[in-house]
């Protein structure tokens, strides 16, 4: 997929500090994250369990309000979370989240028909004509039958909610998708239908990816750039195989010595650091 070159995300300064228990310090979760995402593009934020991803996540789609810093969408301030039905629709015509488990989404008793005609209606004022057709395109789109979509979510697969939760989310016609582990929960081989299916739906529409992942290698696979998070900061920053062929940050290497391969050992990893410590340049 070829970028615009456009701007269509803006990362300022954004920090996200939480309240201690007792009488504890606030926890910092997030600490002066910036970056960019280009018009069409796909970044990937990596890091460990607790380094920040999610909850940066859940900043730019409007479930946590930053503590500091700016979140600017298509040059628009969207820092403050949606107050209004309607400022929650704008803002979601600009930006969706599609989660890890999609199931938990998903009303176990409508219908997946029906759960994306609800969506549609939201978004796209029309007849009922239009919404149906409407419907129909997302589910040629992600790969829907008519079976499927006459389903309820206990009848699909853990893929084919995926797909479902992917549709929901391209029903406002966004042009930002955050995808947080939106893999991470399916068998190898179907990761890989869904992750041929995301890149077939970025070539065709030319929406833009954030994609947050503990698994490199479908970072390779899905983005152009990525960003590696320790601790709420950003290590390290550049061009995806620049970043996991040639790391700069010990972290970014420890990370990369870490995935299981042929002859893999803990120790092995550790060895790979030769000695360097995860915590050199956060300073």
């Amino acid at each position: 997929m070829t970028t615009t070159g456009e701007v269509i995300l803006r990362v300022e300064g954004l920090s996200k500090s939480f309240p201690g228990r007792g009488r504890g310090h606030d926890v910092l979760a997030v600490d002066g994250v910036e970056f960019e995402l280009a018009a069409g593009g796909s970044l990937g934020i990596v890091g460990e369990s607790g380094s920040g991803k999610t909850t940066t996540a859940r900043m730019l789609i409007g479930l946590e309000r930053p503590t500091t810093g700016r979140i600017l969408i298509e040059g628009v301030d969207h820092t403050t979370p949606a107050r209004t039905a309607r400022q929650w629709r704008e803002r979601g015509r600009r930006i969706q989240i599609v989660f890890q488990d999609p199931y938990t989404s998903l009303d176990r008793h409508q219908t997946i028909g029906s759960c994306l005609s609800e969506a549609v209606s939201v978004h796209v004022r029309g007849r009922a004509g239009e919404v149906s057709d409407r419907v129909e395109e997302l589910a040629a789109l992600v790969g829907l039958d008519d079976r499927q979509l006459r389903a309820v979510p206990r009848a699909l697969s853990g893929g084919q909610r995926q797909r479902v939760a992917i549709a929901r989310a391209l029903a406002a016609e966004p042009r930002i998708l955050i995808l947080d582990e939106a893999v991470s929960a399916l068998d190898v081989s179907i990761q890989a239908q869904i992750l041929n299916l995301l890149a077939d739906i970025r070539e065709r529409t030319g929406i833009s990816y954030l994609f947050i992942s503990h698994d490199l290698a479908v970072i390779r696979q899905i983005t152009d750039d990525t960003l590696v998070m320790r601790h709420g900061r950003v290590v390290e920053h550049g061009p995806t195989p620049r970043v996991l062929d040639e790391p700069q940050h010990a972290y970014t290497r420890l990370l990369r010595s870490s995935v299981p391969r042929p002859g893999w050992t803990p120790e092995s990893a550790l060895a790979a650091l030769s000695g360097a410590d995860p915590t050199e340049d956060d300073a």
